[in-house]
């Protein structure tokens, strides 16, 4: 059974303030990256609506720095599924509340497993893209994902 990509959209909006940002008044990566991971697992979850682990992280691109005082908007959906695989994109816009001013910031993919009861891999349901950036995301997924596996077979 198909579930609509709509079903698995998250969305965290986050003021930054003095403590998320370094020497240069620019959020730290690892603390955006936690907030992204986050987002992730909760749109993978409401897709499997059952545990999920972080299996890769890949593509994480940072476009533009991310300031103190402005806020972001971290949004995560399932792109593609595997047998118990999803592939989550997950981009970041930040604001200048001031000047209305928005920009994409990072950009990425995460891949998450679903896990039954006993913590071992378990079937979920393939997705059906709405839109049409949707659409394209989930018709080069499986591109992505022979990547994937290429990656982590040249590491083995």
């Amino acid at each position: 059974m198909a579930k609509p990509t709509s079903q698995s959209k998250t969305l965290m909006t986050q003021l930054i303030f003095p403590l998320d940002t370094n020497h240069h008044d620019t959020m730290f990566g690892g603390k955006l990256m936690e907030y992204m991971d986050k987002v992730a697992a909760i749109a993978a979850m409401r897709h499997a609506r059952m545990q999920v682990v972080t299996a890769s992280t890949d593509n994480l691109d940072f476009l533009a720095p991310i300031r103190v005082g402005e806020v972001i908007e971290v949004e995560a959906f399932v792109t593609w599924t595997n047998r118990s695989s999803m592939e989550i994109y997950v981009s970041v816009h930040s604001e200048n509340l001031y000047s209305g001013d928005r920009k994409t910031t990072v950009t990425a993919f995460f891949t998450f497993v679903a896990l039954d009861q006993y913590g071992k891999p378990a079937p979920v349901p393939s997705v059906m893209p709405e839109t049409e950036e949707e659409k394209q995301l989930h018709a080069t997924a499986p591109d992505r994902h022979k990547l994937r596996k290429k990656r982590k077979q040249d590491r083995i």
